[in-house]
């Protein structure tokens, strides 16, 4: 590993501690380095507030150490004035020689700008450092701003034997057949807080009667957005608690009562794409699919994923309604309080 490299992983570790915070912005993390040693560091922690430069510039004890030293940041300074001042600028006033910067930023307002100014001040500046790894990062912002879309994450929790459900029927009673155990529960909620937005389909919201909130972990509730093409979910459904922001994506009507939100769609496999679309023009850069079936069937068909995670819990069904079928090599497996995690990619 080189020193850069070094340092480097150093900016995504801060970095990551924006998660769920700095949306719509991209998580970032800077350290700065004299000698060897890191005198300063900071990361993005909340939209509308400084930038991770600024932080590790302000965290410096001894300023007159700047002029001398390397500015090391996980995704390019941005040079337009937004909520905040150019970070760019920042940096050129402090005279700090050096600037490592992972990976160029796809914001239009940036892409590139950020580093022309470095460079015209006369600062040396180094790029690509654990680019790959930086972009994985924010992946929901590259994503978002790549593609006019959001970042879109499935979900599901299956059995050993390969059962997503049991088989309903109108003698079933409504609830969660869970799955897995407390402690992955607690973990779903945690990734819940990190998301913009959360979907689930009629028979989901019907049979398992979700709130799709955060309740177990400290962090904001998503976006929650059920498909229910024909109102066939009761309002005394937790979904219209009105506790926070809620779209009943359906054929029938545009309203707005509280927090429900009724929104107008074509159904069928226009459907995905244009609900992307809505997504993207409301800011939403990224949604967790949690089900059912065949939600999470239609997403894996029309191409539209990039992530999955699968929990496999230490339960079988014998019977009842199969998980779907990725046909992909996962990227990780990991065993998690007597649960298998397993994620994927859609590269």
């Amino acid at each position: 590993m080189s020193i850069h490299e070094k340092y480097m992983l150093r900016c995504l570790e801060l970095a990551q501690n924006g998660l769920g915070s700095v949306a719509p912005n991209p998580m970032v993390g800077s350290v700065i380095v004299y000698n060897d040693e890191i005198i300063g560091e900071g990361w993005h922690q909340q939209y509308g507030q400084a930038h991770a430069e600024v932080n590790a510039i302000n965290s410096v004890k001894d300023k007159s150490l700047l002029s001398k030293a390397t500015l090391y940041v996980s995704l390019e300074p941005c040079a337009h004035h937004g909520k905040t001042p150019p970070c760019a600028d920042l940096i050129v006033e402090n005279k700090i020689p050096n600037v490592v910067i992972a990976c160029k930023d796809s914001y239009a307002e940036v892409a590139g700008k950020g580093i022309e100014k470095l460079e015209k001040a006369g600062i040396n500046v180094t790029l690509g450092v654990l680019k790959e790894e930086a972009k994985h990062l924010n992946r929901r912002f590259f994503t978002f701003h790549k593609h006019k879309r959001p970042y879109i994450i499935l979900k599901w929790a299956e059995t050993k034997d390969g059962y997503i459900d049991i088989n309903r029927n109108a003698a079933s009673a409504t609830g969660v057949n869970w799955i897995t155990g407390t402690h992955t529960n607690t973990l779903v909620h945690k990734w819940r807080s990190e998301e913009a937005a959360i979907l689930v389909g009629t028979r989901t919201a019907i049979n398992d009667n979700p709130s799709l909130t955060t309740r177990k972990w400290p962090g904001k509730n998503p976006l929650r957005i059920v498909i229910d093409k024909e109102f066939k979910v009761s309002t005394k459904n937790n979904l219209y608690d009105n506790s926070t922001p809620t779209w009943v994506v359906n054929n029938l009507k545009d309203e707005t009562s509280g927090n429900i939100h009724f929104k107008k769609m074509g159904m069928g496999e226009a459907l995905i794409p244009q609900l992307m679309n809505e997504l993207y023009r409301a800011g939403m850069q990224s949604i967790i699919i949690e089900g059912g079936k065949t939600v999470l069937e239609n997403f894996i068909k029309s191409g539209l994923w990039d992530e999955a995670r699968v929990l496999i819990g230490n339960k079988y069904f014998e019977d009842g309604l199969e998980a779907p079928k990725l046909h992909k090599t996962p990227a990780s497996t990991t065993e998690f309080a007597g649960d298998t995690i397993t994620i994927y990619y859609n590269n």
